[in-house]
């Protein structure tokens, strides 16, 4: 049972009441009952207004549903719709000329380009791996990748075949993005041999080597011929440390299973060891006890032999929950659960004030700015809700105006319809815009969830709404001035084991205009590092066309005309129910919130809460316009269930579904699709919270 007690009229669960008291508010010399109190005020005034805007969720979505039940059978007229969304206040003017006026954004942020990783905050290891991955080995990554074209490495040890393929591959980066002013890298004899043909790309010597950059990020030729590699180098090159991963997103959300005190504890906990920089974690390995903490700054000597430092870990986003959810480690005068948004935004505030007012051993903004990404809001209503809830925070923590900064997640439809006015109600704020297909499909089919049966999930991936929906979010934040202030970026390669694929595909979204992309792992982000090697993105920021209009956008991904055999059905049903499974499994019954879940082919898939989404409301989709039944979801998910069993058949803690058909796993998968038409947005946290909190009660 919680221990609950009371602060300011409110309760709070004792742990988390004593923790913000002992480790923030002690630290930053704030008076704890004056905190409270002002806390206490804050929720008295926006928890209100939050249930409102979830209610104007509700209703736009009724009207949306009525609207298309009136007009079943009969052919989709766009100029009616988009007519109708306007009357209905779904769509909204446009704000008119302006730019963004955030100030202090550090650059890795606004004027660098390159790799962004999401880590779940609640697995200290992973946080520490995704923390230190600004640097990263490029012969590692190529060595132990599909990314390296050449045979497999053999077993047994280091296979020197293989590591002169990565040796060669290494070079070829090298003559290609630092070329020599004479001959090629693979002709050096040794250090002092190194001219570049471009002087002003050399930026000082490093304790182990030399230190370049090219497109804003550096990288460090290591020198060092007592090394295995180095002693068999002609050159006594070691290795290639790039700079890989130059911001990562620490998520309290879709990643993440928190349902409770307990979880969200762990979670600030986490987090203010990474604000700190005495976060640890220790774990066997190879019969040995490691301990992992944050990487150390590094230092060069520039030419002038004047000293400097480069940070050494990654600059740190916090990606809070967004508006929906409640949770009871805090209860309200009324009784009722805070939101936990709410909740989200002053905690990983408080904490963040620590690395603001200097008391962290490594620091983290040297802007002197807190970075918060904010997921699935919809419409520029809640975002200025939001950028209400951070001014108010902000006065609660004695914090300047804008300190808090913003990411905007574009992922619900009515958020990438009027992007531009959610950009303007965070204006001075805004640090961050980018797109994520999968919730994104997710919103567009729940929205038109009545329209009619919907295309194939791999279908959708061509459909028009989605072309427009990303060429759209890059040209709208660089019509409103977010090159060389803010990120756009595009969203996650969910391959971790495709890095081969990866290289050949991912460059497309420096093409688009994206100056940051997420990455499944730390080798991921050593490897797209260097796309932006390759590319300048802000060069090709320059080129691209203003935004299309909102036609494309608004088209409904209806299969109009499909003739589905039954073979293709079922296909795309025991790919949906299998995916759902593979996940709800582990998120209910272990509190996993993201891991690399096998596909119905046996493809590792790095998979949070957004693809269960789409699966869900996707099956949901088809079951109510008649083209499933009910007893095919149900012999899927039973099939579906001896898979998933076998391929969690190494697992320890894995408690398997057949069998098990009445546990809150199985459970959960069923309410996810049969409850799937009724979800608020469609989304899945109030059914998996649930069952988690069951599965947890015991």
């Amino acid at each position: 049972m919680t221990d609950m007690i009371t602060r300011a009229g409110f309760t709070i669960d004792s742990r988390l009441a004593r923790f913000l008291e002992a480790e923030v508010l002690g630290p930053l010399g704030r008076d704890g009952a004056a905190f409270w109190q002002g806390l206490a005020a804050l929720l008295a005034d926006f928890a209100p207004r939050n249930a409102a805007l979830l209610a104007k969720r509700e209703a736009l979505q009724a009207q949306i549903d009525a609207w298309h039940v009136e007009r079943a059978g009969k052919p989709h007229d766009p100029a009616a719709y988009k007519a109708f969304l306007t009357d209905i206040g779904y769509l909204v003017p446009e704000p008119g000329d302006f730019l963004i006026g955030t100030q202090n954004v550090d650059p890795e942020i606004a004027t660098m380009a390159g790799p962004q990783l999401v880590v779940p905050i609640l697995n200290a290891r992973f946080l520490l791996n995704a923390a230190n991955a600004r640097w990263g080995s490029l012969y590692d990554a190529f060595y132990g990748t599909d990314a390296l074209d050449a045979a497999p490495a053999r077993p047994g040890g280091y296979d020197e075949a293989r590591g002169q393929a990565v040796i060669a591959r290494g070079r070829q980066f090298l003559d290609s993005a630092f070329p020599l002013a004479e001959g090629r890298w693979a002709d050096l004899a040794g250090r002092d041999d190194v001219t570049l043909a471009d002087p002003a790309q050399y930026i000082g010597e490093t304790e182990k080597g030399i230190l370049l950059r090219n497109n804003g990020l550096h990288i460090e030729v290591v020198f060092d011929s007592h090394t295995p590699v180095g002693a068999t180098d002609k050159a006594g090159i070691a290795d290639i440390i790039v700079e890989a991963a130059l911001t990562t997103i620490a998520d309290c959300e879709d990643s993440v299973a928190a349902v409770d005190a307990e979880d969200k504890l762990l979670a600030y906990t986490n987090w203010l060891g990474i604000i700190r920089g005495d976060l640890s974690e220790s774990f066997e390995k190879g019969g040995k006890t490691l301990t992992r903490t944050l990487a150390g700054d590094k230092s060069y000597t520039a030419p002038d032999g004047t000293q400097h430092t480069l940070s050494g870990r990654s600059l740190m986003f916090v990606r809070n929950v967004g508006h929906l959810m409640t949770n009871p480690a805090i209860r309200l005068a009324d009784g009722s659960e805070v939101p936990e948004g709410i909740m989200d935004a002053v905690f990983t505030s408080a904490i963040s004030t620590l690395d603001v007012e200097g008391h962290g051993t490594l620091g983290n903004s040297r802007c002197g700015s807190i970075y918060i990404v904010k997921p699935k809001m919809h419409g520029p209503e809640e975002c200025a809700f939001t950028n209400d809830l951070f001014d108010a925070v902000e006065d609660l923590l004695g914090l300047p105006r804008h300190t808090i900064k913003v990411g905007v997640m574009d992922e619900e439809r009515r958020t990438s319809a009027n992007l531009a006015a959610c950009i303007h109600a965070v204006k001075d704020r805004i640090v961050f815009i980018n797109t994520g297909f999968l919730d994104r499909t997710g919103d567009e089919i729940h929205t038109s969830m009545r329209a009619g049966p919907m295309l194939r999930k791999g279908a959708m991936k061509g459909s028009d709404w989605l072309k427009a929906y990303e060429a759209r979010n890059v040209a709208i934040g660089l019509r409103h001035g977010l090159s060389g202030k803010a990120q756009i970026g595009k969203g996650m390669w969910a391959a971790p084991d495709l890095m081969g694929q990866m290289m050949v595909e991912k460059v497309g979204h420096l093409r688009a205009g994206a100056n940051t992309a997420w990455v499944p792992s730390p080798t991921a982000a050593t490897l797209h590092a260097l796309h932006y090697h390759q590319i300048d993105v802000f060069d090709v920021q320059k080129t691209l066309p203003e935004p299309l209009g909102l036609d494309a956008l608004l088209s409904i991904p209806l299969a109009d005309g499909a003739n589905w055999s039954e073979d293709e059905v079922r296909e795309e049903l025991d790919n949906n129910c299998q995916g759902l499974l593979g996940y709800v499994v582990r998120w209910v019954d272990q509190g996993v919130g993201c891991s690399k879940v096998p596909d119905i082919n046996d493809v590792g898939l790095m998979e949070d809460r957004a693809t269960l989404r789409i699966s869900s409301q996707h099956i949901a989709n088809w079951l109510l316009h008649g083209v499933i039944t009910e007893a095919q979801v149900l012999d899927s998910l039973t099939r579906m269930a001896a898979k998933v069993d076998a391929q969690n058949a190494g697992d320890p803690l894995y408690v398997p579904l057949t069998g098990n058909e009445d546990g809150a796993a199985f459970s959960a998968a069923k309410d996810l699709i049969f409850k799937g038409v009724e979800q608020p947005s469609g989304y899945t946290e109030p059914l998996l919270h649930h069952w988690r909190q069951v599965k947890k009660a015991g």
